[in-house]
């Protein structure tokens, strides 16, 4: 067994190895990935992962419960999946992605200033509202879309928009019309006011196209929904 200072080393170095990772564009390296205990509520437990680093690009798989999450970090050329947002911290979208400025900081989208909750406000977020989904035009696209996190957008992971909560964080979502539930990674912004629908941007989530399916309302558009947060 491992000493606390023994501990503190291993930690520091996996840190060091995972930082000389992302600047490397040679050898795939594998380092740890655990989401910290105690930080998924109820039944839902996380599941040990890796993060895969190869030629500067970060991929992280790991497990909620029965739900898997594949997270790639976007090439910083992408276009942003919601070019709305105007700047985020004070900066330019992307250069507060770059500098990692994201979390919980206020952006602008369209003159209008939103402010994200804390993450120790986020622990008890528990809301019902209006789910929609999004993404679908990215289908087609020869080349990928980037999420305000930085994240590689694909419609058929299991991910959202969320207006207020800190990126990225997991939610439980429950599709109150037929109680079927599943497990999400808000990695985005939304949903907005559209110029053709102003009250879309009273929905509390966005989902992508595979929550959708998952949640039973892909054809109608629409659903009402529980959203809470099961993992930080």
């Amino acid at each position: 067994m491992r000493s606390c200072s023994q501990n503190k080393y291993f930690i520091a170095t996996a840190v060091i190895l995972f930082l000389t990772a992302v600047l490397s564009s040679c050898a795939v390296i594998k380092a740890p990935y655990t989401i910290t205990k105690g930080v998924v509520k109820g039944t839902y437990y996380a599941v040990k992962g890796t993060y895969e680093l190869t030629a500067g690009t970060t991929k992280l798989v790991y497990k909620i419960g029965e739900f898997t999450f594949n997270v790639v970090r976007a090439p910083l050329d992408w276009p942003l999946l919601n070019n709305e947002i105007e700047t985020i911290d004070g900066l330019p979208v992307k250069e507060a992605i770059r500098q990692g400025k994201v979390k919980n900081s206020p952006y602008v989208v369209k003159g209008k200033k939103y402010y994200p909750m804390t993450v120790e406000m986020a622990k008890t977020y528990n809301e019902v509202g209006i789910a929609s989904w999004y993404g679908y035009e990215t289908r087609n696209k020869k080349f990928g879309y980037m999420t305000a996190n930085g994240e590689a957008f694909n419609p058929e992971e299991l991910t959202a928009a969320h207006k207020y909560l800190p990126l990225p964080i997991n939610v439980k979502v429950t599709n109150l019309e037929n109680k079927r539930s599943i497990v999400v990674r808000v990695n985005d912004r939304g949903p907005f006011p559209s110029d053709h629908n102003p009250d879309s941007g009273k929905r509390i989530i966005d989902l992508s196209m595979g929550a959708a399916k998952r949640l039973g309302f892909y054809e109608k558009g629409v659903a009402k929904v529980r959203v809470e947060v099961v993992g930080l």
